[in-house]
């Protein structure tokens, strides 16, 4: 999906770019979006390894926090500040789908549909107090909470559900071909079936987080569970 096909109520021209606090949606933006999660999926695992999992999530809520604050202190979209919260937000959001899962116990079964309400919670906040939940929109502070709450949600829904498919029986690889083309249901939606360009974004956005992270977990994972054991566990959030 390209930009064109996802502008909904956006401002044109130099104002859109002047308030913008989010990057265009190109084919690039989904290539880093999918790239950053599978980046945080392997982050999170390797801080749990190297400082255990306590520490790792405590440092990984307070390195969330300082980007989130960079991000919010700045006055228009900047690429590195913007990806760093995103790949913080993807290393978090990772944490807390493991800790429920490995530290309290919850499932994949419960845990997914949790995220998926809070998700729901949170559009529905958004759209309640903006009317819009277009990203083309977000030049306001209170606009900009919507959206970073919106993405954390997306984040730790997406590690629940990519962990689910790939331990009921599908795998990590099963579970990456599953959601390459979940991916593209959203966009043939769109062009083809009238889907209205906020929510085809929204959904596509959901997908990009299982995807990118069982890819990371197939690559990581041992070989008798149908990875490729490019990186051993040790001391990680196990699965």
């Amino acid at each position: 999906m390209t930009t064109d096909h996802l502008t909904h109520d956006r401002p044109t021209g130099p104002v859109r770019h002047a308030a913008s606090k989010v990057p265009e949606v190109t084919v690039y933006f989904w290539i880093i979006k999918v790239l950053t999660t599978g980046m945080g999926e392997t982050a999170s695992d390797f801080l749990a390894h190297w400082l255990g999992p306590i520490p790792a999530v405590g440092l990984g809520a307070v390195a969330l926090v300082a980007a989130l604050a960079v991000q919010f202190a700045a006055r228009r979209y900047v690429a590195w500040i913007y990806w760093t919260a995103i790949v913080m937000v993807s290393v978090f959001g990772t944490m807390a789908a493991d800790v429920l899962h490995v530290g309290l116990g919850v499932p994949y079964t419960l845990s997914t549909p949790f995220f998926m309400a809070a998700l729901a919670v949170v559009f529905a906040l958004w759209h309640r107090s903006e009317r819009t939940l277009s990203i083309h929109s977000i030049h306001t502070r209170r606009r900009e909470s919507f959206y970073w709450a919106a993405v954390l949600a997306t984040f730790a829904l997406g590690t629940a559900a990519g962990d689910l498919t790939a331990t009921i029986g599908l795998g990590y690889l099963g579970s990456a071909v599953l959601y390459a083309a979940a991916i593209a249901v959203p966009a043939v939606a769109h062009r083809r079936g009238g889907l209205n360009a906020v929510t085809a974004f929204w959904a596509a956005y959901v997908v990009t987080r299982p995807l990118g992270a069982s890819v990371a977990d197939w690559m990581a994972v041992s070989h008798d569970r149908g990875g490729l054991n490019l990186v051993p566990r040790q001391a990680t959030f196990a699965r």
